[in-house]
């Protein structure tokens, strides 16, 4: 066996599976993966090694590499470090992003770049997979190409083994091959990214892809009758291939309890965690604001927890008790939610490096696990479908979740599952002869994510508090039915502070109520970046009356000087007698002081710092950037993309979005 080293970088779980992936199919191609997680530096060393290096690398928060690649990252970016450092390195990486994000794909650019500086090089192209319009649409292409990138490898540097060996395998290997066209081997999906190196390229690949996807969509549109539970030809008819059933790894056990008492503290992070109380919450919209957005206030003055503004804090929230329950009763566990869960390695597993997942607490109950340690809302990968097929009863039933993880359904997969939020409740739902073991739920089910939130507040002007903003996320579920679904987070903590939030009309005036504060535990998530100065400020919100937050203090904060201007729009208030009529939203307002705008970022060496949702406003301000650039500075609108690129690279041009 020709072995390589095989690292990923994950936040949330996806990374460590495709990896996972890559390790079980290469075997049968003639080659051996050593898989580690890149924070286990005490198993590889990237000075020596000899092996080709393969890397899954995922994108958390505004474009950081994960928690776990911190080390790694820090490490690599040591400026002592000569430039031939890993010249004798040869390497592969795929990166995962979602495009709707400015810094798509940039954890694993940020190492991509770094390895190439230190004299390392790729013996296969880099991937870029994008969670907005479906990671398989890159990672299955990347993942068949790699046998014959490595194998091509291998050839050329035969005088390490043995000739004649080497050309058997890869007879081996060819046999094996995918018949993928060598056109897929670099599909990359490049939704809204920007790149220093333009030169005219990006629009040809971005039409590419969008005729990949209007392909899907008209296949789509066709399938009028088809559903979550129901295909329609000629996917009905077709000859399925389906991915190979992942090995089952876990042996789960169920116990009673025997009246010891439990913790109910959440597993910790790599970050400390600080439990602290709920001083305050406020809700900063009227009743009839289209969303509802609430301030908590936590107390944080007998910690040593300290931030800057421009920090955030992550929130350990546990998933929804009536979806727990439902999953209970569904699996049949609900009369030993209390039992303790004991989990060992499968003796037989036939799955290398089987491992027991990090994130369960040993001997934990079963309602503890189901609330605090996995991800239940997580949209299924294609592998869980798949080994939920072999656990469902019904034949149409089973053949439909085979249609899901199939090849030939993979526009199906996109529009029912990953685009729809589905999660393994809507599936259990769905198809009601499927019963998984325990066992399945722990090796697919990632775990559970705390939640990020910007500081809302400076220590300064209020000591020992923390402030916090959100939304209250509702959407509509309808994959079998249609479910009103909050946020995870937001959910949680809307009826944890229900007993004391002050509503919106005595905000101002009331101190908080006399109730027992509720606690949450927090742990820091520090920016180094995204922290503010002296600037314009261009807000904008629906209603002036219903939305405008903290309007007092950002008034206050340009009377005192703090703020040199203050733009505000309102994009749902009718015009009242101005003459131009006030801007609808912010990226009116950015134009309407164009030529300021481009004196700050391109004369005095300013910043801009952008706060708002990532799918629309990001994308129209991003444009308006541009067009002020452009018109500004007399430059056709390719330059002036390379010039607000230039600004990202300078971390210049800063994103908190969502």
């Amino acid at each position: 066996m020709r072995r390589f080293l095989l690292l990923y970088a994950t936040q949330r779980g996806q990374a460590k599976a495709i990896a996972e992936e890559i390790s079980e199919k290469a075997a049968p191609y003639g080659f051996s993966a050593d898989l580690c997680c890149i924070s286990e530096s005490d198993k590889y060393d990237l000075k020596t090694e000899t092996a080709p290096l393969v890397m899954v690398v995922s994108t958390t928060g505004n474009g950081d590499p994960p928690d776990t690649a911190r080390k790694f990252v820090k490490a690599i970016q040591d400026k002592t470090l000569p430039p031939d450092f890993l010249a004798h390195l040869r390497y592969g990486l795929l990166g995962l992003g979602d495009s709707e994000y400015t810094y798509f794909c940039n954890g694993g650019k940020v190492i991509d770049k770094r390895l190439q500086e230190l004299g390392a090089q790729r013996f296969y192209d880099t991937g870029h997979a994008d969670d907005c319009v479906g990671l398989e649409l890159v990672v299955e292409p990347w993942i068949n190409g790699l046998w014959a990138a490595l194998e091509k490898h291998f050839l050329s540097n035969r005088g390490r083994e043995n000739t004649s060996e080497s050309l058997t395998m890869a007879s081996h290997a060819s046999r094996r091959t995918d018949p993928e066209t060598p056109e897929l081997l670099h599909v990359e999906s490049q939704v809204g990214l920007l790149r220093l190196d333009d030169s005219g390229g990006k629009a040809a690949e971005v039409l590419e892809q969008n005729a990949v996807n209007s392909g899907q969509s008209s296949t789509l549109i066709a399938d009028f009758g088809a559903s979550l539970t129901r295909s329609v030809p000629p996917l009905s008819q077709a000859s399925l291939n389906i991915p190979t059933l992942p090995p089952a790894y876990l042996e789960v056990h169920l116990e009673e309890a025997l009246g010891q008492e439990e913790s109910h503290v959440p597993v910790s992070s790599v970050d400390p965690v600080f439990h602290v109380p709920i001083s305050k919450a406020v809700q900063l919209t009227t009743n009839d604001a289209i969303k509802t957005t609430l301030m908590i206030e936590l107390d944080i003055s007998k910690t040593d927890f300290s931030y800057q503004p421009g920090d955030a804090v992550n929130v350990i929230c546990p998933n929804s008790d009536s979806e727990v329950q439902f999953l209970l009763q569904r699996l049949q566990l609900a009369d030993r939610k209390e039992h303790r869960v004991a989990v060992t390695i499968k003796a037989d597993t036939r799955k290398k490096g089987a491992a027991l997942p990090q994130h369960v607490p040993e001997r934990c109950s079963l309602q503890f696990l189901l609330t605090w340690s996995l991800e239940i809302r997580a949209v299924p990968k294609k592998a869980f479908l798949r080994a939920l097929a072999d656990h469902t009863g019904d034949s149409v039933e089973r053949r439909r979740l085979q249609e899901l993880c199939s090849r030939q359904g993979a526009a199906d997969y996109a529009r029912f599952v990953r685009d729809a939020g589905a999660c393994l409740s809507d599936l259990l739902r769905a198809f009601p002869s499927c019963q998984p073991p325990l066992g399945l739920l722990l090796e697919h089910l990632p775990k559970l994510q705390p939640r990020p939130y910007s500081c809302a507040s400076s220590s300064l002007f209020h000591p020992g508090k923390l402030h916090f903003v959100f939304n209250i996320v509702e959407f509509l579920s309808n994959t079998t039915e249609v479910v009103l679904r909050r946020g995870v987070c937001t959910g949680w903590l809307a009826t944890l502070v229900e007993s004391i939030l002050q509503p919106y009309t005595c905000a101002k005036h009331a101190d908080g109520k006399k109730t027992l504060a509720p606690k949450i535990a927090i742990s820091p998530r520090t920016t180094n970046s995204f922290h503010f100065g002296a600037m314009w400020l261009f807000f904008g919100c629906r209603h002036k009356e219903r939305d405008y937050l903290f309007r007092d203090e950002l008034r206050h904060f340009l009377k005192c000087g703090v703020l040199t201007h203050l733009e505000v729009s309102f994009s749902r208030d009718a015009a009242v007698g101005e003459e131009e009529g006030p801007a609808k939203y912010v990226q009116d307002s950015l134009q309407r002081h164009s030529k300021q705008v481009a004196g700050v970022l391109l004369q005095d060496s300013g910043y801009v710092y952008m706060c708002g949702d990532a799918k629309n406003m990001a994308k129209d301000v991003h444009d308006a950037l541009v067009e002020i650039i452009s018109r500004e500075t007399g430059v056709e609108k390719l330059e002036a993309m390379k010039t607000l690129a230039t600004l990202k690279e300078e971390k210049r041009y800063l994103q908190d979005i969502w």
